[in-house]
């Protein structure tokens, strides 16, 4: 009797099993076959999704034939917490699995409508762009500058449920020249009161859904910079004349100011390293400007003597070191250039030509410099003559 219940639990177990590794195999294979989606679909993964409520909407879209078993291939394959907030293409066929990478690999959202809010040194600009379904690109379709009248295709655009956002801020942009341009976006809300300490905003891209608050947004970009500015110093030479991160914020920002040529900032960190370890005066123009400006947009002239002989405290030609405070907001490659700058006997440098995109010429000596700075004033005359 023993004998036969263990022999029919013996066989019910072997059912059970094979029923359960058929059941394996049927789902693992649900989870790699081409989907049911008949077109492309844009899914959109606002920032705070969970993977149980993107698996809902995805089933309810016809992206895939059951939630459930796509969560259980996402665990399987270890993604539940890596999902991705965005605008995401879901090309016809996908399989669960290349959805499952498709929201959790990151990196550019990929599909619909989108608007860049571009917050530059010299200008604001807002530009529409779109998807173009044969090169799966973003072509512009409307571009204006802030405070323009606002065309019918931003509208438009403004008007959809599928349309992505972004500000995407440049290199050497203030924290005012920030704040005054997010104040200034219409798909933000609230209002930033103060403006944050110099320095202190990492220029970058950043995604951002309508109805956002602007101090939110602020707040991704203080975060990113605290991070960054961690990460560099802890990777700093020890030998460079600067005592805390904050001073390699300084210094960055001025780096950041003097050259918009990303191959020679390493070299434009090295004539600022080698003065302060000389005891020289940095001598840098972009300081003396904010000391005027304070940051408040661009002068748009000249500097005139006066102004380089004015006692501020970010006048570099009259006090020694470094200004009390960044100049501007540095990228994370301004920010290595100060803690990790090039090793040069350069104490001088002045611009080759007229262009800013030409970069510098660089010298060891004074002689030297007097000669590179005769050749641009005779630059400067002939353009004058023309």
């Amino acid at each position: 009797m023993w004998r036969n219940i263990a022999s029919t639990f013996l066989t019910l177990l072997v059912v059970i099993v094979f029923l359960l590794g058929g059941v394996i195999l049927w789902g693992q294979n649900q989870y790699q076959s081409a989907g049911p989606l008949a077109e492309p679909i844009c899914l959109q993964v606002p920032r705070g999704s969970s993977m149980r409520g993107i698996s809902e909407e995805l089933e309810a879209q016809g992206a895939v034939s059951s939630g459930t078993i796509f969560r259980v291939g996402v665990d399987y394959a270890d993604k539940r917490h890596l999902l991705k907030a965005g605008s995401w293409l879901i090309p016809e066929d996908s399989s669960m699995s290349e959805i499952a990478d498709i929201i959790t690999r990151g990196g550019a959202s990929t599909c619909g409508t989108e608007v860049v809010y571009r917050v530059g040194v010299n200008s604001a600009q807002i530009e529409v762009r779109e998807l173009d379904p044969a090169t799966n690109r973003f072509v512009e379709r409307v571009s204006f500058a802030a405070g323009e009248d606002v065309p019918a295709d931003y509208a438009e655009v403004r008007e959809k449920s599928d349309t992505r956002y972004r500000v995407a801020v440049a290199e050497g942009v203030t924290s005012w020249q920030i704040v005054n341009a997010l104040n200034a976006v219409d798909a933000l809300e609230g209002e930033i009161e103060e403006v944050p300490p110099e320095g202190s905003l990492a220029p970058d891209s950043y995604e951002f859904s309508s109805g956002d608050d602007r101090a939110s947004v602020v707040q991704r970009m203080r975060d990113a910079q605290d991070a960054i500015l961690a990460e560099v110093w802890e990777g700093r030479d020890a030998d460079i004349p600067l005592t805390e991160p904050y001073e390699a914020l300084i210094l960055a920002s001025i780096i950041e100011k003097e050259t918009g040529v990303a191959e020679e900032r390493g070299q434009v960190a090295s004539v600022f390293t080698n003065r302060l370890r000389q005891g020289m005066r940095l001598q840098t123009d972009p300081t003396v400007i904010y000391g005027i400006t304070r940051g408040e947009g661009v002068l748009g002239r000249g500097l005139r003597q006066s102004e380089l002989r004015g006692e501020t405290p970010y006048n570099t030609y009259v006090i020694d070191g470094l200004p009390p405070t960044p100049i501007a907001n540095p990228g994370r490659e301004s920010i290595e250039a100060a803690v990790k700058p090039l090793e040069t006997d350069y104490i001088f440098f002045v611009a080759k030509s007229l262009n800013p995109r030409d970069g510098h010429l660089f010298a060891e000596t004074l002689d030297e410099h007097n000669r590179n700075v005769a050749a641009y004033r005779a630059l400067e005359r002939a353009q004058g003559d023309q």
